[in-house]
């Protein structure tokens, strides 16, 4: 049942993700380093007619890391061995913290942001608004993503090492984790404090392309396993 549970949340961790890909790819910059023209500046105020356009991703979002959360704890109750348990456990309280952070990251800045802008009350709002590549939410996502990126090793071990999905598996877990890690180094010793999000895209562009590709690898791998009797 494990393993059926599994497969079923790789795939709509797979499917969700690359929709909320899709979405955000369609939401255009309108400030940080990626803006192309015609820039925003500072109190980032007049966002209102953004809505809900740059904002309908972070729906799916939410659905993507409660997707993620679901997988890693079905995951962890088919380990192939009891020498990963430690692993499995490490995995899931990551993957608990990166849903208790990214969740009321996106909940407050669809619910909160335009709502506050449209009767004026925008006391705080360029701290919270997405658009302030030095703000809460960007920083907020940094983190919420790194620490899924960490969450990628521990989910190696539980990973059956035979057949090439499976190796191929392990081996994006661990890239994702590396190239997350070493671009944060560095754009941090690139840009300093003026990083803005550019650290935020591409730990996000790397976590999702490895939530996606992943997704999809893992559960033809358990497919194939329950259609052999190895998992039940």
């Amino acid at each position: 049942m494990a393993a059926r549970i599994a497969m079923y949340a790789a795939m709509a961790m797979a499917a969700i993700t690359t929709v909320t890909f899709g979405l955000a790819l369609f939401a255009v910059p309108i400030s940080g380093s990626n803006c192309p023209s015609d820039c925003i500046e500072y109190p980032y105020l007049d966002t209102l007619d953004r809505f809900p356009r740059d904002y309908v991703w972070m729906y799916f979002a939410i659905g993507l890391v409660v997707a993620y959360l679901i997988f890693v704890t079905a995951l962890n109750f088919v380990r192939p061995h009891s020498g990963s348990a430690i692993a499995g456990q490490v995995a899931v309280g990551l993957a608990i913290v990166v849903v208790a952070v990214l969740a009321p990251t996106y909940f407050v800045q669809f619910s909160v942001v335009p709502s506050s802008l449209s009767v004026g009350q925008t006391d705080g709002i360029s701290l919270l608004t997405q658009y302030n590549p030095h703000g809460i939410f960007i920083a907020l996502e940094e983190i919420g993503y790194l620490l899924m990126s960490f969450s990628f090793l521990f989910l190696i071990p539980l990973i059956p090492a035979e057949g090439i999905r499976a190796k191929a598996v392990r081996w994006i877990f661990g890239a994702g984790f590396v190239a997350s890690t070493l671009a944060l180094v560095a754009i941090a010793i690139a840009f300093g404090f003026d990083r803005q999000d550019r650290f935020e895209v591409v730990v996000i562009s790397v976590t999702w392309l490895v939530l996606i590709v992943n997704g999809v690898l893992i559960a033809l791998v358990i497919r194939s396993r329950l259609r052999t009797g190895t998992d039940s």
